[in-house]
């Protein structure tokens, strides 16, 4: 089979689908002829998938922070599309605060999203896929999560709970043939990687990631680009695959070689 075809007949869940990675991932499973339920907490992106790829993509709204909401979304999901295959974790958002003006609320607001929808999500999934003995989970973290970032704390803390946390899940559920594997992009051109620029000098921004910040103790991009949101949805595809099948626990780093692997 083609990998254009590789997920024919299966299912998916993916939550920050409406815009960025999350979208790319949609478009990259979708395009494999995965049937999917994109999901996110605005409407607009994933109304216009589902508009693109008429009854193959199913837009649902979801506050991923709810549990109660994301445990009816994947009930959902599978009475109208069937057993969910593949589980997606994108959704997330960024801090951008000093850890000493960092807000009570701020910390609490970024492991809601980043760490416990995770967990809500892989506790749902992963209760039916063990029942039916397959299935996978991909949790998109970030590079963040194991080297040190400055004013990055709450967003660097949250992911790297998210990674150990899917590895744990991992252990816990490969003996009943479901796998789970992290992806952990570094600078991807995206709304959010935007949002730290300086407005109006979005050349000047990259290319000072691309060559790094030594003021910011932050290494730059040896490859010498900023990953494409596709760049990460292939790697979410290729660990959702059977090319994957025996890679589970693993945390896949797509960053253009930014941390050195350190």
């Amino acid at each position: 089979m083609s990998v254009e075809q590789e997920l024919a007949g299966r299912t998916a869940l993916v939550t920050g689908a409406g815009r960025g990675i999350g979208e790319a991932v949609v478009h990259a499973l979708a395009t494999r002829g995965a049937r999917v339920m994109a999901t996110d907490l605005a409407s607009d992106g994933i109304t216009a998938l589902e508009r693109a790829y008429g009854g193959q993509v199913t837009a649902r709204t979801l506050d991923v922070t709810d549990s109660a909401a994301v445990d009816a979304a994947v009930a959902e999901a599978e009475d109208s599309l069937g057993p969910l295959d593949i589980a997606v974790n994108v959704a997330g958002i960024l801090s951008g605060s000093p850890v000493a003006r960092m807000t009570d609320e701020e910390w609490a607001a970024t492991f809601a999203v980043n760490t416990h929808g995770v967990f809500h999500v892989s506790r749902a999934v992963s209760l039916r896929m063990t029942g039916r003995g397959s299935g996978s989970i991909v949790t998109v973290a970030s590079n963040a999560a194991g080297v040190p970032r400055t004013n990055m704390a709450a967003y660097a803390a949250s992911k790297a709970a998210a990674v150990m946390f899917t590895k744990c899940l991992g252990l816990e559920v490969a003996v009943r043939g479901v796998r789970c594997n992290t992806v952990s992009p570094g600078s991807t051109l995206t709304d959010m990687q935007r949002g730290m620029w300086a407005v109006g000098d979005e050349e000047a921004s990259a290319r000072r990631v691309i060559e790094g910040d030594p003021a910011a103790y932050r290494t730059g991009i040896p490859l010498g680009r900023i990953a494409d949101p596709s760049d990460i949805a292939e790697a979410v595809a290729f660990l959702a695959s059977d090319r994957a099948r025996h890679i589970t626990m693993h945390d896949l780093y797509v960053d253009g070689g930014a941390t050195l692997r350190a």
